[in-house]
């Protein structure tokens, strides 16, 4: 059983029309060199890819998992030449590098700025995700390295301990609690709350609350700090989120500690296997965790 990548294209390309007919137009093929195609691989595989029915195609249980490792396979294709384009102008290597929203506010831009000052023919594609987002695209090969929460489960990947970001709690200068340097969980948990869009936070935080026996009462979940600080300023709830990204909001908000010791999360270095970096990734991680046993000499 041999599928090259013509066979791959032309499959999803039928699959996602939903038709012979639209996805051989979308190819730019005839109608029936597409059905001879697509009977050759049901006959070399010896099942059925597709099932037809009057309005026209859908994936059989093994059309679906063609599907699935065709874009895979595709997207792996696509990311090689990607790369070896970088090479044409003159980019000698690039890295795929994910964060977290806490890292990517504090612990990661020093680092990367000396790092690529460190090494022009280097660059690196950098993307912010949540925790979890992180670990699974680490998990499928879809980056090189991450820098995740240690709320997350990591048992999948490898890990080194680079930084520790302390959670805090928004509220608005007029607020009953404006005035104190920390507060408990238990104590805010009544309090409506504007929600940064993290998913690792966001579980953890959910956790810690059923534990108590209660539930935090989201009124709004958004991505962007400055928008979070803006709804906190105005009344409309409390926030909890990273220390890091509090220390970039210059708006009329209080930050109090959060003083539970869970609160003190530690952020991770990631990756499959760190053993199988390509030679430019490694060399940023390894100055990564350079960094951090300098701190800690």
């Amino acid at each position: 059983m041999r599928f090259d990548l013509t066979d791959m294209r032309l499959f999803l390309s039928v699959v996602e029309c939903g038709s012979l007919t639209h996805g051989a137009r979308a190819m730019h093929l005839a109608l029936a060199s597409v059905s001879e195609r697509i009977a050759g691989m049901e006959e070399a595989l010896g099942a059925p890819l597709l099932e037809r029915n009057r309005r026209g195609v859908r994936p059989t249980a093994a059309g679906e998992a063609l599907v699935r490792h065709a874009r895979s396979i595709l997207g792996q294709v696509e990311q090689m030449r990607g790369e070896l384009r970088s090479y044409a102008t003159g980019l000698k290597g690039r890295i795929r590098l994910l964060s977290n929203t806490a890292a990517m506010a504090a612990f990661l831009p020093p680092q990367l700025c000396r790092f690529l000052a460190a090494h022009p023919d280097l660059s690196i594609d950098l993307e912010e995700r949540p925790s979890t987002e992180i670990v699974q695209a680490l998990v499928d090969r879809r980056a090189d390295l991450g820098v995740a929460a240690g709320v997350t489960d990591l048992r999948m990947l490898q890990t080194h301990l680079v930084a520790s970001d302390q959670l805090v709690v928004l509220v608005g200068r007029s607020h009953r609690l404006a005035g104190q340097a920390q507060v408990r969980f238990a104590d805010i948990l009544a309090e409506p709350i504007v929600g940064m869009a993290d998913s690792a936070l966001e579980t953890h935080l959910a956790e810690r609350a059923a534990r108590l026996g209660r539930q935090l009462d989201y009124r709004i979940q958004l991505r962007n700090t400055a928008q979070v600080a803006s709804y906190v300023e105005a009344g409309i709830g409390i926030s909890i989120l990273s220390g890091a990204l509090a220390g970039t909001i210059g708006r009329g908000v209080a930050v109090l500690t959060l003083s539970e010791a869970w609160a003190a999360r530690q952020l991770y270095l990631c990756a499959r296997d760190f053993s199988t970096l390509t030679p430019h990734a490694g060399l940023l991680a390894r100055q990564l965790l350079e960094q951090v046993a300098g701190q800690h000499a």
